[in-house]
């Protein structure tokens, strides 16, 4: 494979700038040109005006070997893909007849009138590979322009992949000249942050080369996406497992999945393989922790249910917390929390309980600061345990933060 075939994606529609419609082209075909083996440097969006439209082209064309660009080749006045392309190139734009008979046989057989503006989808360059598009009116193009492959291809999706599968991808398969591809997989992280992943990890990832490393941060956790470029799917999934080896041996205990596995997922398929059940006692959560877990494919099989005990009323009467625990040390407070997993457990006769207690906000509560969070496990089969936190941001921030940390605990006792 040619090192320097490096790819851009332009797509070109106000509407996407507006946040109308979403890009999900360029996505689409990233995903695609990653499994042939062609790197995509550069993403852009531009909207329906010429100038920007030049100026993006001309961009391109001094950076990319290969510049797909999507939209803009329809009949109406905003559609000027190829008036802007004809600007950079001086390309001769000709009526492309094939594609006016399949135009104006449209028409005729709905018996509606033709506007004149319609035959500027049959408008093409003079030497461009023309791409028939069985899917709607404008065809799509592969144009070569001083040693460059330019691809234009319609914005709508439908008619972009069904002109990417057919013509362009086994187009730059043969161009490109290899069978080659790009495979990435992602490790999953819980209960270690970003910088403290990067640093355990930093040997590694200064002397990577192939697969390369990239440590990202997401909501549910800290990933790594580790991206391979072989011959063949056999040589890149060889490559991801080695360094998947290599990482895990490092970091491995906060490990818990990878790709599309969630830990509410970990979760439940471990309780399930421990055969035990949980329940969940939720105050400042407000069933946040429960909701999370029943996400989960198969939770009804282990989550036998849970309490919101919001109030303090609740967290006396119906999970049963002794009056004398709260009047001692009050709702927030590690002994109300152990109370609440501990009783949690035994009214909804589960092996584990969980429960969440604090102060979520704005205000403080019992002289605490809001931010404060104890959560507690209790299991029939091992020793009680509460932890202690102080989180920062919002109201609904730190009941999300709790929820995620009732998670991590769980998982980390689980495993």
């Amino acid at each position: 494979m040619k090192n320097s075939m490096n790819a851009e994606i332009i797509a070109v529609g106000t509407e996407l700038l507006l946040g109308q419609i979403s890009n999900t082209n360029a996505q689409w075909l990233s995903e695609q040109l990653a499994h042939t083996g062609i790197n995509v440097f550069h993403h852009a969006v531009v909207g329906d005006n010429l100038y920007r439209v030049e100026e993006i082209f001309s961009q391109a064309q001094n950076r990319s070997d290969v510049i797909i660009v999507t939209g803009g080749l329809g009949p109406t006045e905003d559609d000027m893909t190829r008036e802007a392309f004809q600007r950079i190139s001086g390309m001769e734009l000709i009526e492309h007849q094939p594609t006016m008979d399949k135009i104006t046989s449209y028409f005729t057989a709905a018996n509606t009138v033709m506007t004149p503006n319609n035959r500027k989808q049959a408008r093409v360059f003079k030497h461009a590979g023309v791409l028939e598009n069985n899917a709607g009116m404008a065809p799509g193009m592969i144009v070569n322009h001083e040693e460059k492959i330019w691809i234009f291809l319609p914005g709508v999706p439908r008619e972009m992949k069904h002109l990417a599968e057919k013509d362009v991808l086994p187009y730059l398969r043969k161009t490109a000249g290899t069978d080659g591809l790009i495979k990435s997989t992602v490790l999953k992280f819980s209960g270690i942050g970003e910088s403290a992943l990067e640093d355990s990890l930093s040997e590694l990832i200064r002397s990577q080369s192939n697969p390369t490393i990239a440590p990202l941060a997401q909501n549910d956790g800290v990933v790594l996406r580790l991206t391979a470029k072989a011959g063949n799917a056999q040589e890149a999934d060889q490559l991801l497992q080695n360094t998947k080896q290599t990482i895990l041996q490092k970091v491995g205990g906060y490990f818990y999945g990878t790709d599309t596995d969630t830990i509410e997922g970990q979760i439940v398929s471990r309780l399930r393989h421990h055969g035990k059940k949980i329940a969940a006692a939720e105050s400042l959560t407000g069933g946040m922790f429960t909701e999370r877990l029943v996400s989960a494919r198969g939770a009804s099989e282990v989550l036998s249910g849970g309490i919101v005990s919001y109030h303090t009323d609740v967290k006396q009467e119906v999970l049963g917390v002794s009056s004398q625990t709260i009047e001692k040390h009050g709702t927030v407070s590690k002994e109300c929390a152990l109370e609440m997993a501990r009783r949690v457990r035994e009214l909804l006769n589960t092996s584990v309980g969980i429960s969440f207690t604090g102060v979520a906000g704005p205000d403080g509560i019992e002289g605490k600061p809001a931010g404060t969070v104890y959560i507690a496990l209790s299991d029939k089969d091992s020793d009680d345990q509460v932890e202690l936190f102080t989180f920062q941001g919002s109201r609904n921030s730190i009941r999300e933060r709790a929820s995620k940390k009732g998670l991590e605990i769980l998982f980390k006792h689980l495993k």
